[in-house]
């Protein structure tokens, strides 16, 4: 979202042509702009208001570009999805921090280098011009998403590159009084993790993937609460209810990730569902799982449509989860029954969040030329993929110690990552070809 912002208001000042108009376009609708919690903090923080920003919903690029009055250049990403097909010839520009799954040719200009933030790239591309195109606005929202996306530099999260260093502390030099990046992280990382403001059906929207068998669709959210106060929310149960029947779910895995008082992270897990057959060997699949075993222990529930667990092993995140509900749901379509757990493994998922395409959404878009320019938006919010991006050097001594300032202290995400990398290189040792 902010690389979307920067790169259009950086056009914008650079353009040569009065004509033309550089609009950022977040590619989410508006109403999911406050499942964003990290973004709306950031930019309420700079005074951004919301109604000045633009979301997909509100503005026809197809129109603009049959009209001939659309440039697009893709921030954060590279690859349109099937619905936007038609709009591929107008794609000037990539700027992405991601390996290219595909290579663009003249006359589209391609950046790609793997960076912990393509926010770093954007500012690259500020920098390279004169410095007064750079307000303090716009560099404080540059600074604290390179933060944020590099763990607050920590090399232990395997995030930061030197370039990323580099640039935030170039934005630091030229503006002084920006917020020193240990306190703008933690207030990010605490805004990214705050669901107290969002209803439920935004709690469950917030992270949600679902996956379709020849029977049945379930649906799997992760939210940020313990699962008793996930529970004890006011009707609860009908918000479920109406969560699955308005998107055709007929069973829903709740995944709760929550902190102890040793800041230690801990799961819990519920599965709900109106059909008490479908709902019963949903919870036997999971029970019954050996790769990963869940080691689930029941938890009381105050309603008999939502079963509930802790979950003690806490290093099975959803990305291991899914799995086993996949292959739960192949059985379940051979009639209704539930096979014994084979071995699971690793797959995307058939359905995304809108329900529509199984690739990721664009990070961002700007078109540009005699018309609207066009950026659209990005990250998967807290989802399980990681981008595949180079270790931190660790004898970075060059640019700068990583103990200067003490030890960083690691995110909630670093420690999920941690133990899912640990999870992973265990699954591969044990696998029979390892044998």
């Amino acid at each position: 979202m902010v690389s979307a912002l920067a790169l259009a208001f950086f056009f914008a000042k650079m353009s040569p042509e009065p004509r033309a108009a550089s609009i950022p376009v977040l590619n989410i609708p508006r109403s999911d702009f406050p499942l964003r919690t990290e973004s709306t903090f950031l930019l309420k923080e700079e005074r951004i208001p919301e109604s000045s920003l633009v979301f997909r919903d509100e503005i026809d690029l197809l129109a603009l570009h049959r009209s001939g009055l659309l440039s697009l250049t893709l921030v954060d990403h590279h690859v349109l999805p099937s619905r936007d097909a038609a709009l591929e010839e107008a794609v000037v520009e990539v700027i992405d921090h991601r390996p290219l799954e595909r290579e663009r040719g003249p006359p589209c200009k391609t950046t790609s280098e793997l960076v912990g933030s393509c926010a770093t790239l954007v500012t690259e591309k500020i920098f390279q011009y004169p410095v007064e195109v750079l307000d303090r606005t716009t560099a404080a929202l540059l600074h604290g998403t390179i933060v944020l996306d590099c763990v607050n530099m920590a090399p232990e999260a395997g995030k930061v590159t030197p370039k990323d260093v580099q640039f935030a502390g170039l934005l630091e030099s030229k503006f002084p009084d920006l917020a020193p990046r240990s306190v703008i992280y933690e207030a990010l990382q605490k805004a990214k993790f705050d669901v107290s403001g969002l209803t439920t059906d935004q709690m469950l929207r917030k992270d949600l993937k679902a996956v379709s068998g020849k029977e049945a669709v379930i649906a799997l959210s992760s939210v940020y609460v313990t699962l008793q106060d996930f529970l004890r929310r006011p009707a609860v149960e009908e918000d479920l209810r109406a969560f699955c029947q308005q998107r055709g779910y007929d069973a829903l895995v709740v995944m709760a990730i929550s902190f102890n008082e040793r800041n230690e992270p801990f799961r819990q897990l519920a599965v709900y569902s109106q059909q008490g057959t479908l709902r019963t060997a949903v919870c036997q699949s999971l029970e019954a799982s050996s790769n990963p075993s869940l080691h689930l222990s029941p938890l009381e529930s105050p309603h008999p449509t939502i079963h509930a667990y802790a979950q003690g092993n806490a290093t099975a995140s959803r990305k291991k989860v899914l799995p086993i509900v996949r292959d739960f749901l192949r059985d379940w379509g051979r009639g209704g029954t539930m096979q014994p757990c084979r071995k699971t493994r690793a797959e995307p998922v058939e359905a995304s969040p809108s329900g529509t395409d199984s690739r990721p959404p664009e990070r961002g878009a700007a078109g540009r030329k005699d018309a609207p320019k066009a950026q659209r938006l990005g990250d998967d919010l807290l989802g399980d993929e990681d981008a595949l991006l180079p270790p931190t050097p660790m004898n970075s001594l060059v640019d700068e110690c990583p103990l200067d300032q003490g030890l960083p202290k690691l995110s909630a995400e670093a420690v999920f990552e941690k133990f899912n990398r640990i999870a992973v290189a265990r699954s591969c040792e044990d696998s029979p070809e390892k044998k």
